[in-house]
């Protein structure tokens, strides 16, 4: 009786092998879910849907782009961790969800190591350092002359506590030696009108935010935050070529799935999402908007998410910065 019952189990684990494989074969058979933990319209939102709508036209199904705002990202990224695993829900996993928020939020619905697969990180998003026009700042080096001759007198604006762009900027003040006061804002739309008629001094907001701003000529451009140039701004220098060596600010975004997906179906979408960068239509357009494509497997992204957790925690505990 003890090996019938021991042959019948070896015969349901390799059906059960044998449908789980078969499941994952035939992935996907209809719509897939993209949950964003942010509102429609925002950077996220828009390069999100030019992904998503090419990774539909790959697989020959509809995908879904689902936007859970609120609780600083925390309410569609817990959404995320509870979707059921079988490959139909994705999320977008950013810096704020998957590093800062584990240093700067009093207390997450999840845990981002237990909760989530990463999947592919798909880019990154420089920031654009400008200043109010009448300030009287051309370059950072200008910039930091003028904030160490008037301590604690410039006011940079954010869009909250405990944000990238806030984050990012207390990391500058850290590396140079200035004192400067943040001036938080619930939306960068708001603190950009601020900023535009001088009531605040100067904001490092990502590039296809403040970037027409600079273009008009409403703002002045003084640099951008990552390690190299971005090609919408061209003629803009890097923070770090501009005299604060090693200084390289990005937020950036991926995808991740839950934690129980199957793993060939995260290496199947990691394949997808790749062939998605690389394809005219999307390789051509997140540039435009100043995202810089990465790509990669879903080990240098979690490698990559970890490495930010470490690095931003480490930038809070010294500027000791609290969540809103």
């Amino acid at each position: 009786m003890g090996t019938l019952r021991r042959v019948s189990a070896s015969i349901l684990f390799l059906w059960a092998l044998a449908f789980a494989g078969s499941g994952s074969a035939a992935w996907p058979e209809r719509p897939l879910r993209y949950i964003i933990p942010s509102a429609p319209g925002g950077g996220p939102d828009v390069a999100a849907r030019i992904i998503m709508a090419e990774l539909g036209r790959q697989v020959g199904q509809q995908v879904i782009v689902d936007n859970r705002p609120g609780g600083s990202g925390t309410i569609g990224t817990d959404i995320i961790a509870r979707a059921t695993p079988d490959g139909y829900n994705m999320g977008h996993g950013n810096i704020l969800t998957m590093a800062l928020g584990r240093s700067v939020l009093p207390k997450l619905p999840y845990d981002v190591e237990r909760d989530f697969q990463p999947v592919v990180h798909m880019y990154g998003t420089p920031n654009l350092l400008a200043v109010t026009l009448s300030l009287p700042v051309d370059s950072v080096q200008a910039l930091i002359a003028h904030a160490k001759q008037h301590p604690n007198q410039l006011l940079f604006a954010s869009t909250g506590s405990g944000s990238s762009i806030h984050v990012g900027m207390e990391l500058f003040k850290l590396m140079t030696g200035t004192q400067m006061v943040h001036v938080p804002y619930k939306a960068a739309s708001v603190a950009i009108i601020d900023l535009t008629a001088g009531r605040v001094h100067l904001m490092a907001d990502n590039i296809n935010s403040i970037g027409p701003h600079v273009k008009a000529g409403r703002l002045r451009g003084l640099a951008v935050t990552s390690g190299r140039r971005v090609p919408a701004f061209a003629e803009v220098p890097t923070i770090a070529e501009s005299g604060v060596p090693g200084f390289d600010v990005s937020a950036w975004a991926g995808v991740i799935y839950p934690a129980r997906v199957p793993k060939a179906i995260v290496t199947r979408l990691n394949g997808l999402i790749n062939k998605v960068l690389a394809t005219p239509g999307v390789s051509d357009k997140l540039p435009e908007l100043g995202l810089q494509i990465v790509g990669g497997t879903p080990e240098q992204f979690g490698a990559h998410i970890r490495n930010e957790f470490t690095r931003w925690a480490d930038v809070v505990k010294r500027a000791g910065i609290k969540a809103d």
